[in-house]
């Protein structure tokens, strides 16, 4: 009789001792996954960043012009000839439903894209110059993909 009570002792230290590994991989398996589309953001935000970029470089005239709505950087109407800056229009990979916010150029314009997810990011540090400012964010909103137009240089008179 002695004997059947350490057998059930030692099956439920042993499921308990399951269930603590099953917990820990879940844990190391959730941070895993968010490390994967962290990467996953950082890329299609840079894929936006990009197109946006040629599309405002690219603007026919000497006015440039940010895209009016994502779509525009999958067809550039304004160009003589088929011209695609995405070849598809990318999903959020934080947030479930699969939108976008917009930083907002000028005249209702896109100059750029960030996830809508509240979530907390685990990379604080090591970004590229273009996303320095991503270092320290609360949550992956203030993770902007804003194309900064580069100032064209003044050229001064010759002597």
């Amino acid at each position: 009789m002695r004997q059947r009570g350490f057998t059930y002792l030692a099956l439920l230290f042993m499921v308990a001792i399951m269930g603590a590994v099953l917990g820990a991989t879940a844990v190391v398996w959730r941070t895993m996954n968010q490390r994967d589309q962290e990467q996953e953001l950082l890329f299609i935000g840079h894929e936006y960043r990009r197109a946006i970029g040629l599309y405002y470089e690219r603007t026919p005239g000497a006015t440039k012009q940010f895209p009016k709505k994502l779509e525009d950087l999958l067809e550039d109407k304004r160009q003589t000839t088929l011209t695609r800056y995405l070849r598809k229009r990318y999903h959020d990979p934080l947030n479930t439903g699969q939108e976008w916010g917009f930083a907002p150029g000028p005249g209702g314009t896109i100059m750029g894209v960030y996830s809508l997810s509240d979530k907390t990011p685990i990379k604080t540090g090591n970004f590229d110059e273009d996303d320095k400012d991503f270092a320290n964010a609360a949550s992956f909103q203030d993770w902007k993909f804003v194309y900064q137009a580069k100032a064209t240089p003044a050229v001064s008179p010759s002597p």
